[in-house]
């Protein structure tokens, strides 16, 4: 394949919810004739955005799953993954960003830096992704594009740099100021395909100076010949964008830009500077663990003739069965030729391969590196590494958060467990964020995820895919419980009933552990315990991990350390040991003083002013601590932690509260100890359930 790697973009479209992220993906494909009619993300015409293709995204006007397409662009190849702004549905941030070569940051004019940008802002920060910003939605009311420029150097400390200046604002923006060629760019036509520069207009002539002042100052620091050229007074417009490049690619810099989408201005100017100064494939270091020698750390090339290396980062089980998407990052893939699961050591041919526009799949014979695609009929998970057999590599894996709330699902009759079932299956192996397992007392299903919209959705999914009707009981909060203090442990296994009997002794001391959730430490001198024992003992401890004895919530932060014990030399066996280990750990652990902890979220209100005060008592009602208030205008934004047992249906009281007015937003934040009135209410009503 004669590609060139450096007319290739993978970029992701990454924003808080409601910034414009779909409606710009929609016209980014128009102006590259992928699309050519525009429709709007809840349309008045039933069609709805392309990349919105699922049924209940077109209803709520959200995305819910990451969509791929790809474009063309003054020649330039871009791959194109736009994802879903809501909190609860991080993983599919997550997982795209891990994958993408460069970003776009989109911010609302209005309201700027939210909650959800932030925490976009670090997963782009954990991936080493470099980003440019672009300030949406400056035709709206109240837009203010030099402030969201400061909050994201004062909120998100980065090095934001302004490249364009608004001709007007709100109703009146009527184009941009482009601040490296010194242009006035203007967007014509019934959906402003028509670009057309002009000369600054006089009276933004000063302050355009005075910003390109301020950007070769900035720029200069990551180009020399730049810096002369400053000095001589013969910056070009190329050495400009050359050392904006750097700089970005350096993750030093966050190129500005501005526009209005849903407008049609400015997204022109935006794929221009997408090519300009986000990284190739080349110019991004990926690293994989070679499996042969010990997970030594080995640079993944971008060569399109060494072998093949490539990562499944998102499953999807389509209309013809199962859909992997594909990053490859060397090698070439084609049609027919056999790969290896790294992870498994399972070989598989490659039947279909096609390259996704939203849901409409483009048949092809091969793709090289640099590519992102799709395979059918390909048995994984998602994370798995794919080479050709002649390398055994595996691509670092992803972050995923642990899910934090669970509810109890119930079919209706027996055709509906089936298909819940199967619904089950599928959503587990597509989403890593989705738990699901059978309690074992209660012989309930239940279901765990990220929030209640994201539980809400696949039980939605459940009924419209697959005809699975379930009933839904009350959600749940993940407790946790852990130990508060240092308790000893010594204790005897020891069972006869005729014949070879159970004989195990183990001794030593359990304590809190500061981070992390387990830790095995063997301190056994002198053989105490014979060393082919002491794994079943850490087995044993686990096992007792699962459940705590206060609330039979999952025990962590625990450091166990065993310093002697005893065994028999015919009665001693790995269930012995595992079985003392039990009964050691039930006896330390209630000597260590155990607490119940609950999830606290990061809550994060926005709405008007006048509501602020009947808010913040809405939040201190619910247990809720209140961490700092910012107003813009007439609005405010109040930030807090909050238990998240305490926030169920708090959508409805907000609604009520305001009006209408506010929105709230939450996401994870930690684990904190329950209050002790409160623990024992919950404690209480556990063992009730249980009897």
């Amino acid at each position: 394949m004669s590609r060139d790697l450096k007319k290739v973009r993978n970029i992701g479209i990454s924003a808080h919810i409601d910034s414009g992220k779909t409606t710009l993906t929609e016209r980014i494909l128009f102006y590259t004739q992928r699309i050519h009619a525009i429709h709007e993300v809840r349309g008045k015409d039933g069609v709805g955005a392309k990349m919105d293709s699922m049924e209940l995204e077109k209803e709520r006007g959200i995305t819910i799953a990451s969509a791929a397409t790809n474009c063309n662009w003054k020649g330039y190849d871009i791959n194109i993954i736009d994802t879903p702004g809501h909190v609860d549905f991080t993983i599919e941030v997550e997982r795209a960003l891990r994958v993408l070569d460069g970003a776009v940051l989109i911010l609302c004019s209005v309201g700027g830096v939210q909650s959800q940008s932030i925490t976009v802002n670090r997963q782009m920060t954990r991936y080493k992704v470099p980003r440019i910003a672009f300030i949406n939605k400056c035709d709206r009311t109240g837009a203010n594009p030099n402030r969201v420029t400061q909050q994201l150097r004062d909120k998100l400390a980065l090095n934001a740099l302004p490249m364009q200046l608004p001709i007007g604002l709100e109703v009146e923006m009527k184009g941009i100021v482009d601040i490296v060629t010194m242009k006035a760019i203007y967007f014509d036509g019934p959906n402003g395909e028509i670009v057309r520069e002009e000369e600054i207009p006089a009276g933004l002539r000063e302050e355009a100076e005075a910003m390109r002042e301020q950007l070769l100052d900035a720029a200069s620091m990551f180009s020399e010949e730049l810096m002369e050229a400053v000095l001589e007074g013969t910056p070009t417009p190329e050495m400009i964008m050359e050392a904006v490049r750097l700089g970005t690619l350096e993750l030093e810099i966050t190129p500005v830009f501005i526009g209005s989408a849903y407008k049609n201005k400015g997204v022109q100017s935006l794929l221009d500077a997408v090519l300009h100064y986000l990284p190739c494939p080349t110019d991004i270091e990926n690293i994989a663990l070679d499996l042969d020698h010990d997970e030594s750390e080995v640079k993944v090339t971008n060569k399109t003739e060494d072998p093949t290396v490539a990562l499944a980062f998102k499953l999807e089980d389509g209309r013809y069965g199962q859909l992997t998407y594909l990053r490859t990052y060397q090698g070439t893939l084609k049609k027919g030729d056999s790969i290896v699961n790294t992870r498994t050591g399972k070989k598989v041919k490659v039947g279909r391969l096609v390259r996704m526009h939203s849901d409409e799949m483009e048949e092809i014979e091969e793709s090289g590196a640099g590519d992102i695609v799709a395979l059918f009929g390909i048995d994984c998970a998602s994370g798995d590494t794919f080479c050709d057999g002649s390398l055994n590599y595996s691509m670092s894996s992803m972050y995923i958060p642990a899910p934090v709330i669970s509810l109890a699902i119930k079919p209706v009759d027996n055709k509906a467990q089936g298909n819940m079932s199967k619904a089950l299956n599928r959503f587990t192996k597509e989403d890593p964020t989705f738990k699901t397992y059978v309690d074992e007392e209660s012989n309930e299903t239940i279901i765990s995820g990220m929030g209640e919209l994201h539980l809400e959705v696949y039980i939605e999914r459940m009924k419209r895919e697959y005809a699975a009707e379930v009933e839904v009981g009350a959600p749940q909060v993940s407790y946790r419980e852990t130990i508060s203090q240092r308790a000893e442990f010594d204790y005897i296994h020891k069972k006869q009933t005729g014949g070879s009997g159970q004989f195990g002794r183990v001794a030593g001391f359990m304590e809190p552990l500061e981070e992390g959730d387990y830790e095995f430490v063997d301190s056994i001198v002198g053989g105490s315990i014979p060393r082919e024992f002491i794994s079943a003992c850490d087995k044993g401890f686990q096992k007792s991990l699962k459940k705590g004895a206060l609330a039979e919530a999952p025990v962590t932060g625990v450091r166990v350390v065993i310093n002697d014990g005893n065994s028999h030399s015919v009665d001693s066996s790995d269930v012995a040991f595992q079985l003392a280990a039990i009964g050691a750990f039930k006896q330390g652990y209630l000597k260590a003083k155990p607490i119940l902890m609950e999830p606290i979220m990061k809550v994060s209100v926005e709405g008007p002013t006048e509501f602020q005060g009947s808010v913040m008592g809405s939040l201190n009602q619910r247990r809720g601590m209140v961490l700092g208030t910012s107003e813009e205008g007439n609005y405010t934004v109040i930030d807090a932690e909050v238990p998240l047992a305490e926030m169920f249906g708090y959508s409805t009281i907000l609604r009520s509260l305001t009006q209408g007015k506010a929105e709230f937003t939450m996401e994870f934040a930690t684990y904190r100890q329950v209050p002790k009135n409160v623990a024992e209410e919950i404690i209480k009503e556990r063992r009730k359930e249980k009897k």
